[in-house]
């Protein structure tokens, strides 16, 4: 970055999933990274418990599947449910509810190590103390810091804030955070030697609802939801006995003879930010939005916006970004967690609504029963529904009318074979770079993209049918996939409009 001198081109605060995810995606599209997190250590505590269907995609992207101890493909249920009404998540090809029984501090190591390979500079025990100005409209962003050396200073071309729901930088940096105040209190726990029946989906009783997994011999996940506990703050210390105490009153049953490794409480506050970017700093995961944890959507939703923002960081401070591209992150991104916000609430509203929901709960238990109805329901909680509008901005709507159906959404797992052997459409992008997928040997094609060569990577290679699943590339010649895995381009007998998608998301080709 020319006219001031920076320590890092992206500092990255909070090391969770969607930080940690963030400073790998940085690294491979060759930006500089700094991490910070205020904890020395891990806490091992583990609030999630897995990651929906699209999440474990985008970490097959990476090549990061094998990682987490069960070989290249996770155990998933292709059952799930929505508010609590039980359906199978098979009615979406691709779909299912996701990886089960992964607890978030495995993920979150699974992905501190691959960001720590890649170069990221993880600093434990840092904490942002100060924001100066500036980053509205300067060159740089400047943060004090505070760890165990005593306080500095750090400099770098921009700042995300990964620091979750009661994230320091969304409040340093001004951002509003509307939405809807916690209206009750709920908890969660993993509880020792309690012997407790399994209630895997949730048990709704009178006074309240809770659920109840076993992670492993003697040990058990449980969420506690009261009806009429009051709000409580975040930074209030919670207890076994609190949690023990609700657990009787709504089911009878007597935990307090057991303990607890962890407690903690939890909320049904709704609220995400107005803007994703304000100048220089820019939010990602529960920084930037905070709902009822329904479905699991939280981890996921975080590191696919992780995902997002990565590669279009990380050209941007390259300087091979073109025009806007980090503005489509806001553009892009903000909407999916309006989505995020609607289904979540409506979940909430469903299962936890008391006797007053028992109607719309019977109407969604009615409404379930149609194929269309479930794929809808689960294409919103797997995240594969997500469609970006990739055309250029004064594209005319007949264009956007006429898109072939894949354009703008990800590029599903299909088996692919060429000349290098047998490979598919996911190990393409572990490096994150572009992809341009000549299905048709192509030379015209593979012409147009000559220029973008170390941006994009052109691979010729048949698609092979996939046991079970639709031919989401038939008809097609070729194919455009950015780094995050969505289609960006579609050719079907020409390259028409290739040119003009490489310029529009990885900027101006060199010259011929």
């Amino acid at each position: 970055m020319a006219g001031t001198a920076v320590d890092t081109d992206v500092i990255v605060v909070g090391a969770g999933p969607a930080g940690l995810m963030l400073a790998g995606e940085l690294r491979l599209g060759g930006a500089r990274v700094i991490l910070l997190e205020r904890l020395s250590a891990p806490t091992g505590q583990s609030r999630g418990l897995g990651f929906t269907a699209r999440a474990m995609e985008v970490f097959d992207q990476r090549g990061l599947l094998p990682r987490f101890g069960q070989g290249e493909t996770l155990a998933v249920s292709p059952m799930g449910h929505f508010g609590g009404v039980q359906f199978d998540y098979t009615a979406l090809e691709d779909g299912h509810f996701g990886a089960r029984g992964i607890p978030q501090n495995e993920t979150e190591a699974v992905l501190e190590e691959w960001a720590l390979e890649l170069g990221a500079d993880l600093r434990r025990g840092w904490e942002v103390v100060g924001l100066a100005e500036g980053f509205l409209d300067g060159d740089h962003v400047e943060v004090t810091v505070a760890g165990p050396e005593g306080t500095g200073r750090l400099r770098a071309a921009y700042l995300v804030g990964c620091d979750g729901g009661q994230s320091s930088i969304r409040r340093a940096a001004g951002f509003d955070f509307p939405g809807l105040p916690a209206s009750r209190a709920m908890f969660l726990a993993d509880v020792v030697g309690c012997g407790l029946k399994p209630r895997f989906l949730g048990e709704r009783l009178p006074g309240g609802m809770v659920m109840a997994a076993p992670l492993k011999e003697g040990v058990d996940r449980i969420i506690v939801c009261p009806h009429g506990t009051p709000a409580r703050d975040r930074d209030d210390d919670v207890t076994f006995a609190e949690v023990a105490a609700a657990w009787q009153h709504i089911t009878g049953e007597d935990i307090s003879g057991g303990s607890a490794q962890w407690v903690s409480s939890f909320s049904d506050a709704t609220r995400q930010v107005g803007t994703y970017r304000r100048g220089r700093v820019l939010l990602a995961g529960d920084a930037a939005h905070i709902h009822l944890p329904a479905g699991g959507q939280g981890l996921s939703t975080g590191v696919q916006d992780a995902a997002n923002l990565g590669w279009k960081l990380a050209a941007t401070v390259r300087g091979t970004a073109p025009a806007g591209l980090l503005d489509t992150y806001h553009g892009e991104r903000h909407p999916v967690g309006q989505r995020l916000m609607m289904n979540t609430r409506a979940q909430g509203t469903v299962f936890l609504g008391g006797e007053q929901s028992d109607p719309l709960r019977a109407l969604f238990a009615e409404l379930i029963e149609h194929d269309a109805v479930k794929r809808h329901l689960a294409g919103i909680v797997s995240h594969l529904d997500i469609r970006y509008d990739v055309h250029a901005p004064d594209a005319p709507d007949t264009d956007r009318a006429a898109a072939h159906p894949l354009l703008g959404r990800r590029l599903a797992k299909r088996p692919l074979t060429g000349a290098d052997g047998e490979s598919d459409t996911l190990r393409l992008l572990h490096p994150a770079r572009g992809v341009l997928l000549d299905l048709a040997d192509d030379a015209r094609v593979r012409a147009v993209a000559v220029r973008w060569a170390g941006r994009v990577d052109v691979v010729t290679a048949a698609a092979k049918p996939a046991e079970g699943a639709t031919d989401v590339l038939a008809g097609l010649d070729a194919v455009l996939v950015r780094p995050d895995g969505h289609v960006v381009w579609t050719g079907e007998g020409s390259a028409h409009g290739l040119e003009g998608a490489l310029g529009r998301w990885f900027g101006e080709g060199r010259a011929a």
